[in-house]
């Protein structure tokens, strides 16, 4: 575990931060691009979970756990194959499961969906859109330094979780807000 007993340090007071293995990068580095957008979504989904209980809320705990260990994983790079944190197979297959099942319960779609509905539903809608961003970073951050493939699909399957679990709070697809291309010509 992590221990914390000092909150500041002031190590980063001239705009550098440590990565994982000690390396002391830029803080607008696109790994710390990426670990900082995966854990903006994470601020995101926990205003979700305001508005959430059950198994959807038990959902998003496990997905907020989960981001801070692809957090770990991204704050890390890939070298000497020392023991690390990382995002795994077993990471992203629970989230096909989840998916799989949630949507299996949602009406069709006819149109693209609007983000909102429910308070909870728009903020998972916001959290999906985060993580789109966070996966555009770390696809970068892929092509100029290893990255994980796991660390990758879970930042995909992430976003696809989000989005059928913000449809079914939206009673299920019913209360989706849909699209109406044109509706405003």
């Amino acid at each position: 575990m992590v221990r914390l007993t000092r909150i500041y340090t002031r190590s980063g007071d001239k705009g550098k931060t440590a990565l994982g293995d000690g390396k002391r990068v830029a803080k607008h580095a696109l790994r710390v691009e990426a670990y900082g957008t995966v854990d903006e979504a994470n601020a995101v989904i926990g205003l979700a979970r305001l508005e959430t209980d059950g198994e959807a809320d038990a959902m998003l705990a496990r997905i907020q756990n989960d981001l801070f260990d692809l957090g770990a994983d991204l704050c890390l790079p890939e070298s000497d194959g020392k023991p690390a944190l990382r995002i795994t197979v077993a990471h992203v297959t629970r989230l096909e499961t989840e998916i799989d099942a949630i949507n299996a319960t949602l009406a069709p779609l006819n149109s693209f969906v609007l983000p909102g509905g429910t308070r909870a539903a728009a903020h998972l809608h916001h959290a999906r859109t985060v993580i789109r961003r966070a996966e555009r970073l770390i696809t970068a951050l892929a092509e100029a330094e290893p990255v994980g493939a796991q660390a990758i699909a879970y930042a995909n399957r992430l976003s696809d979780h989000l989005f059928v679990l913000a449809r079914s709070l939206n009673d299920n697809g019913t209360a989706d807000v849909l699209w109406v291309p044109g509706a405003n010509r």
